[in-house]
């Protein structure tokens, strides 16, 4: 446990993000499922990250990591759909993306696949995948427990998936990386409103660059797959993460000088959402070449609605400074935070609360009513959730006193960097030991 001591400090200077998880989960799985060598760039060996790493190598690929520093470089020889053994054990970890792609995946090889994970993993919903396994007769064994233990075994079929689109995305990027590899062709249909379109739209780029080729109807809102493809292996380099970047832009509009790079303008990222809601606030953008920069010279304003739905991760970081901003700001269609690392919705509501802000629950929504500062002088906690460190680490440099973060390293999971990066910007930064 890491509990630090952070006083009121005004950050500056360029930040160089580290690259998209999102990107990253994908390229590594679509260069495992090829046959022949791919090589991935600036990879980022987050805890997420590590845990599709060593899951792919529990299926048979061949992974390489070369470089000194935390960015590394995959050497990956595809498993080809032979060389996994007959059982296999893989730890997900803490990584929903990690389990719920590589269930489906598990079936393109022989034997059973046991799955096992920490923290609130094992209590995130599959109902979605236990329902067409059940349907085509697979092997899908929950143990019945809080913790993560599933076993799944059996092939799955070719044919028409009907699934809600209000439930994760990520049922239905696992659908697609094992549907096109298939003997026969297939739809997924989406029965509802797609929720977080944009990292569906993150799947469908990653499998164009692999030679994998899927058709979406948006009309018809139906994914078209043929049968009978191969991944082809590829060198790629994955892009800067938007969902990282959300907490030095918001740091910026929130009056530090900080400068974001590795950022790709026309990224089909969600959370590049960032923008248009720290616009929403009030808050400038300048951007050039891969730099983005927030600033609000104007100062912020409340008053807007912002809609969580397609942006889950960036929510904390949005309502911290939607708290600063004057006026009355209504965040909505937030159902989705309450099945993330932690319950996020409240956790925001009550972090910002010891902080000084007027926030609250409404249903599914934050209420908030913005104010002039933060008096700060409490102790938050992480609830072990990566995205309320950080934002609690942001929300530091706009208090009055010092606050303590306990729980503060599980920013590991995403951004095993970002205290050092913090520090170098100017943070204040000591280890807190209450005895």
């Amino acid at each position: 446990m890491t509990d630090l001591l952070l006083k009121p400090a005004k950050l500056s200077g360029d930040v160089t993000i580290p690259p998209s998880k999102s990107m990253a989960h994908r390229a590594i799985i679509a260069a495992c499922l090829a046959e022949g060598k791919s090589i991935i760039t600036n990879i980022d060996l987050s805890d997420d990250i590590i845990a599709t790493i060593e899951g792919m190598r529990a299926f048979g690929a061949e992974i390489t990591l070369l470089g000194d520093g935390q960015r590394k470089k995959l050497i990956i020889e595809g498993v080809s759909k032979k060389q996994s053994t007959k059982n296999r054990l893989i730890d997900a970890n803490e990584s929903g993306s990690t389990l719920r792609f590589f269930i489906p995946i598990a079936t393109l090889f022989d034997g059973e696949t046991r799955f096992i994970g920490r923290g609130k993993l094992g209590m995130r919903p599959l109902d979605t995948y236990e329902k067409i396994f059940n349907e085509q007769g697979l092997h899908f064994q929950p143990s019945g427990t809080p913790e993560l233990d599933l076993t799944v075994g059996g092939r799955l079929n070719a044919g028409r998936y009907e699934m809600a689109g209000n439930v994760s995305s990520q049922f239905i990027t696992g659908l697609l990386f094992t549907l096109p590899l298939l003997t026969g062709d297939s739809v997924i249909a989406i029965t509802t409103e797609v929720e977080s379109i944009g990292y569906l739209e993150l799947t469908l780029e990653v499998l164009r660059a692999f030679g994998i080729d899927v058709t979406y109807n948006e009309t018809e809102r139906e994914f078209l797959i043929p049968g009978g493809q191969c991944y082809r292996a590829q060198t790629y380099t994955v892009e800067g993460d938007y969902s990282q970047a959300a907490f030095f832009l918001s740091a910026g509009a929130l009056g530090n000088a900080v400068r974001v790079t590795g950022l790709k303008p026309d990224s089909n990222q969600g959370d590049k959402g960032i923008i248009e809601i720290l616009e929403q606030l009030g808050a400038v953008m300048h951007s050039e070449g891969d730099a983005v920069t927030a600033s609000a010279p104007n100062g912020l304003k409340g008053g807007a609605t912002i809609d969580g739905a397609q942006v889950p991760d960036i929510i904390p970081v949005s309502a911290l400074v939607a708290c600063l901003s004057p006026g009355e700001t209504q965040i909505i269609n937030l159902k989705r935070l309450r099945i993330k690392e932690s319950d996020r919705l409240e956790a925001t509501k009550e972090e910002l609360a010891k902080l000084g802000a007027d926030i609250r629950v409404v249903g599914e929504e934050l209420h908030i009513t913005g104010i002039a500062s933060l008096h700060g002088d409490a102790t938050g906690w992480s609830h072990k959730d990566h995205r309320m460190a950080m934002m609690l680490a942001i929300a530091s440099t706009v208090c009055e006193n010092e606050i303590i973060i306990k729980d503060a390293e599980y920013v590991s999971k995403s951004y095993p960097t970002f205290w050092q990066e913090f520090e170098a910007l100017g943070g204040q930064i000591s280890e807190w030991n209450l005895g």
